[in-house]
Formats: structure tokens, sequence, C-alpha cells
């Protein structure tokens, strides 16, 4: 999982659920923070750790659980408990990315292992948006001709195609498609291809096009 400390967050509106679950999730070895309310929970929890998810009762006193679903848009993963969920709401709550739909009263061991299975998302979640920054970052240090160079070398355009369409010489796209591979840590197209899937890498607004590089 990680070193840290996984934290569990219990979103209830009934005080003997929230004492209930409280007390199975540190039997779990899981810190805990419980809520009575979605406001409340919004208001106190700062959802930056990780790992981390949410145990979510779908009928609250303000928000409702789907819309504090919503409202958190995938930044933690959720676990929902219900009295009288259907198949409707299940479908929609995990259509929205809950990781379970659980169903009052739930066995011990089920909830837990919907736990476990939502903290470790959490992580993958954490790790690909960490690598997500990092690739982001690499694409900051692209001049705006080397974003231009990138865009078209990933589009599948040879040098002297790159040079006709920016109005240089393929000797110049040549040294910029190098500086892109090197700034990108790169060492073949396939793999800046990859980053520019994952970054939807575009350029930036337009400026009047010189000719001298």
């Amino acid at each position: 999982m990680s070193e840290a400390a996984a934290l569990v967050y219990v979103v209830d509106d009934d005080p003997s659920v929230r004492r209930a679950l409280t007390r199975l999730v540190r039997s779990a070895g899981h810190e805990v923070e419980a809520y009575g309310s979605a406001r409340e929970f919004l208001a106190h929890a700062c959802g930056e750790r990780t790992p981390a998810c949410v145990v979510l009762d779908v009928q609250l006193p303000d928000l409702s659980g789907l819309e504090l679903q919503r409202e958190l848009d995938a930044r933690l993963p959720i676990v929902f408990l219900t009295g009288h969920g259907d198949i409707a709401m299940t479908v929609g709550a995990i259509k929205a990315g809950a990781t379970d739909f659980l169903t009052k009263p739930v066995r011990d061991d089920d909830l837990l292992r919907a736990i476990d299975l939502a903290l470790a998302r959490s992580v993958e979640v954490s790790k690909s948006i960490h690598e997500l920054e990092e690739l982001r970052s690499r694409v900051g240090r692209l001049t705006v001709r080397e974003r231009e160079v990138m865009n078209l070398v990933v589009l599948g355009r040879l040098n002297k195609q790159v040079a006709c369409e920016l109005g240089t010489v393929e000797k110049t796209v040549k040294a910029h498609r190098a500086r892109v591979m090197q700034k990108m840590e790169v060492s073949s197209l396939a793999e800046l291809v990859r980053i520019a899937d994952k970054v939807a890498v575009t350029n930036p607004p337009a400026t009047p096009t010189r000719r001298t590089i």
C-alpha cells in the first residue's frame, strides 16, 4: 500500500453508525475522521492524504452522498453505504467512479475489503497525478518553437514536412527535435507520442510566424 498510514473518512448522519464504523476501521489499522454531514466533511477534510478514501452514506441531511460524489469529482475513492439503494442508483454511482456500493447492514469483512480496494485505487490515482505533473513540467521546459515541432512530429510528420509547415529548414528542425527529445527525457518517437497523448499537448496561442529562428 504505502508507508503512510491510510486515512478513511466516514460520512454518515447516524452517530451510532459513525461510532461503529470508526471502531471497525481503526481495528484494521487505519486512521479515521468521521463527519455527520457532507458539508461538514467538505469544510474540514483536506483530501490531500494518500492513501485515503471515503465511506459515504447515500442519505445525508444536506447534500446527498451522490451530490457529494459530484463535488469531489473523483479526488477521493468512495465506498457507498445505503439502507435503500436501487440498481439505477448503484450503476450511476459506480459509473461516476465509486469503488463499491454496499447495502446496510454490511458485513465487516465486506466493508473492510471494499475499503482496501478503495485505498489501493487512491495510491494508483496519486501516482498517476504525480506522473502527469512531472510530464507537464517537462513540456513546460520547451520553447514555443520546440512545442510546435513536437506537435507535428507526434502527428507523424517527417522533418522536411515540419520544416515546410513552420517555414524553416530541415537542419533547424532536426536541432529542435533533438532538444525536444532531450528535454522530454525520451529516446524514441514512440515514447514521445505516449507522453503527448497523456498530457494532451497543444500549441500555445498563435504568434506571427517569423522565418528567422
